[in-house]
């Protein structure tokens, strides 16, 4: 049976989501315990691939394990009791077969923190900028992400992806006293993306950068062309969404 684990995590304890061969990540810890607690070997597959430092509020991957829907209930719990504190499970959902964490995804979405005000209590959770920003610029140049669609300026120029291009639906900024969050989502995004695309806007909103200079970034294909990428540790997965159909065939409740 295919089961949904689903669960948030703090990236800065972990060198990223996909196991590397010298560095502990997320999905070899997952597995580790999974494999541990049920005694056979499990392997499970992302819904998508954080790097190392960058949070997920909400997570998914999928696993196969001949157990019944109460004892993956059980395991919810255990894996709880099992785990470190920097990894949370809210749950282990039965899903219909041949559902895919990865594909069957329709969007996900991401915020990144930035403070403008040291504080000890949120330095691991939020970057610290002190230069003064243009909020209404950064809301622009945010807009118009949305009428773009291919995004190889704000992509790692080494990744074996097929297209560059991605749906992003929502993209803006909004200041909490002296916080600011920006806010983005898309069907898919592109490695390292959401980083060089908050670092870019962060040359717009320090008046680095004027709007038609971020067009001209956004046209140019050229990750060169672009600012630096902002520091992972700002960086949160918070949504990944799914048709509520994958998660209709065991009776189970749906999910957004």
């Amino acid at each position: 049976m295919r089961f949904f684990l689903e669960l948030s995590y703090k990236g800065t304890s972990y060198h990223g989501w996909q196991r590397q061969p010298n560095a502990v990540s997320v999905q070899q810890v997952l597995e580790e315990a999974l494999s541990t607690l049920l005694g056979e070997e499990i392997q499970i597959v992302g819904a998508g691939r954080t790097d190392t430092g960058v949070h997920a509020k909400q997570m998914f991957a999928h696993f196969d394990a001949d157990i019944s829907i109460d004892v993956a209930i059980e395991l919810a719990h255990r894996l709880n009791r099992f785990l470190t504190e920097a990894i949370a499970i809210h749950g282990i959902h039965a899903v219909t077969e041949g559902a895919h964490a990865r594909f069957d995804a329709t969007s996900r979405s991401y915020e990144y923190h930035i403070t403008t005000k040291k504080n000890p209590f949120n330095s691991e959770f939020s970057y610290v900028f002190n230069t003064p920003l243009d909020i209404d610029a950064m809301n622009s140049a945010a807009t118009l992400l949305l009428k773009h669609t291919n995004f190889k300026c704000f992509s790692r120029s080494k990744t074996d992806v097929k297209t560059y291009d991605c749906d992003i639906t929502e993209a803006f900024w909004k200041q909490q006293q002296y916080d600011l969050i920006f806010h983005i989502t898309a069907n898919r995004f592109l490695r390292n993306m959401v980083r060089a695309v908050v670092g870019t806007i962060l040359d717009v909103g320090a008046l680095k950068l004027s709007l038609l200079d971020f067009q001209a970034v956004l046209d140019s294909q050229d990750r060169t062309h672009a600012g630096s990428s902002a520091p992972a540790h700002g960086l949160f997965l918070t949504e990944i969404r799914y048709p509520n159909t994958i998660f209709e065939a065991h009776g189970k409740e749906k999910l957004k």
